[in-house]
């Protein structure tokens, strides 16, 4: 059953090596990130699956220990996904590595950890049914939802501005803080692909998890759209 979710922008941008000068523009948004994880580590799941959009390479399971690395964004820095108990070789996507270093910097020991890479075409139709089997995985599952809304916000955005940006993160931020499944199924997959919103079927595989079992509250911990990319934080307990 799940008994707390915890969910998070993705960018590689919160790593503040990654950041780099520009690391201080971003730490109200990592410090709500680790008021959400330990909002997890409260919960004292028996699991904890991290959870994150990737490309066709990264998509699938990840095993504990499995590592990844910020090389692609200029810094060497590796990162592990929970214990050191082996090494596989495929790689962590950049989202997950991101929920990884956020467990990292929290020094989470709760629970064991797993990966799961989804890829953000994902129908809702196929997304609910794998949120659930998570759920039913384990007597006490947390959920790290890694995801960022949409990409459209200014005319700078990496997706340019689209009038329908704002609106669309809304109410993504209001369901997230509401802990409100139904809205979140409801998401228009077109419209969030369109927008270039990345955490569309990571969050739809939340809303799956939670709807296999007790109701969750939500509470919103963070919504801005620092360079024009919608952020949200979140914790569900």
């Amino acid at each position: 059953m799940l008994v707390a979710a915890a969910l998070c922008p993705c960018p590689p941008l919160l790593v503040p090596e990654v950041a780099s000068g520009a690391a201080a523009e971003l730490d109200s948004l990592r410090a709500a990130c680790f008021d959400a994880v330990g909002v997890l580590a409260a919960a004292r799941p028996d699991r904890l699956v991290v959870i994150g959009p990737a490309e066709q390479a990264g998509r699938g399971p990840y095993p504990q220990g499995a590592t990844g690395s910020f090389r692609d964004f200029g810094v060497p820095a590796e990162v592990r996904l929970g214990a050191a108990e082996r090494t596989p070789e495929r790689p962590l996507p950049p989202s997950l590595a991101v929920g990884a270093w956020l467990l990292s910097r929290t020094d989470w020991a709760d629970a064991p950890v797993e990966g799961l890479g989804v890829g953000e075409p994902l129908s809702r139709d196929r997304c609910l049914p794998v949120g659930r089997e998570i759920a039913v995985s384990s007597a006490r599952v947390a959920l790290l939802v890694m995801g960022d809304g949409s990409a459209c916000r200014t005319v700078k955005a990496p997706g340019y501005f689209d009038e329908r940006a704002e609106p669309f993160d809304a109410e993504v931020a209001r369901a997230l803080g509401a802990a409100d499944t139904d809205a979140l199924t409801a998401l228009d997959e077109e419209l969030a692909a369109g927008l270039k919103a990345s955490g569309r079927a990571c969050w739809q595989v939340l809303a799956g998890a939670a709807q296999a079992g007790t109701p969750l509250r939500g509470e919103l911990l963070y919504d801005q759209a620092p360079y024009g990319v919608g952020y949200f934080v979140a914790a569900w307990s």
